[in-house]
């Protein structure tokens, strides 16, 4: 018998509950006025970029997002706008967040995640561009039907033929293990992974690429190699700022690139 979890799934069939009538019911519940959000949105699971924005007095709250769980900030880089949501972890929460911000005028959305290594490329930390996420959590499923791995959608991967401008070291590429229980990553999980070329594990990204492509938007995940699951002491560097000035170099440059190549305004 399959799981609970994959019986029943009817993937073309629309929801009776939408980001967009939650929003309706916000605004008037929360006295939100009309408006969209940034056209470049980060969600930001560790916070670290957030926290790095607002000691630095470069933040302010987007009066527009009518969620009942988060605040948007909006910043900018660059003279490009952009959003900002602090502390979505976890695929359930991200895709949430992701329905919410699409519906409210967003664009493309970008996620900068903490995750540890499985396979070593370097000593950490460094980014990855997510191109593949095997799929042990649960909300890939309700947008996809079962497989593996769900992919990066294809023309975004595009974006990275050439190197991104302006980083500190090249953005290595590969696949991730998106799973929803960090406190479960076994020895014997890690090594399958291992034996699948697997480079890291994080919490958002199958999920975020399922509701991507299921939805026709553009998402792009990133991994921040920051640990290898605190197996010893010391663990969890990240880097400046916590990253955070790295981090927002690589965020600068995709979306300006995503922009230049959609002839999109900033």
């Amino acid at each position: 018998m399959p799981p609970p979890l994959l019986s029943g799934k009817r993937h073309h069939e629309a929801s009776v509950f939408t980001p967009e009538n939650l929003l309706r019911e916000a605004r008037r519940q929360l006295s939100v006025p009309e408006g969209a959000v940034a056209p470049v949105c980060v969600l930001d699971p560790d916070g670290d970029i957030l926290r790095y924005l607002d000691r630095n007095g470069r933040l302010e709250a987007n009066p527009n997002w009518a969620c009942y769980h988060t605040t948007l900030h909006d910043f900018s880089l660059d003279g490009l706008a952009l959003g900002i949501i602090g502390c979505a972890v976890g695929a359930s929460f991200a895709v949430l967040l992701a329905e919410q911000l699409f519906a409210s005028g967003c664009r493309l959305l970008i996620s900068v995640t903490s995750s540890g290594q499985i396979l070593s490329l370097r000593k950490p930390p460094y980014f990855i561009l997510i191109e593949k996420a095997l799929r042990d959590e649960g909300t890939s499923y309700h947008y996809l039907p079962a497989a593996e791995y769900v992919s990066i959608p294809d023309a975004l991967l595009e974006l990275f033929e050439d190197d991104l401008p302006g980083l500190a070291e090249p953005l290595a590429r590969g696949a991730v293990w998106t799973t929803d229980a960090p406190f479960r990553e076994t020895r014997s999980a890690i090594e399958l992974c291992r034996s699948k070329g697997i480079l890291a594990v994080e919490m958002e990204a199958a999920a975020l690429y399922a509701f991507a492509r299921a939805r026709g938007h553009p998402v792009i995940c990133f991994a921040h190699i920051t640990n290898r699951m605190a197996s010893a002491a010391g663990d969890f560097e990240k880097g400046a700022a916590a990253g955070s000035i790295e981090a927002l170099r690589l965020i600068q440059a995709t979306a300006s690139r995503w922009l230049a190549h959609n002839n999109e305004s900033r």
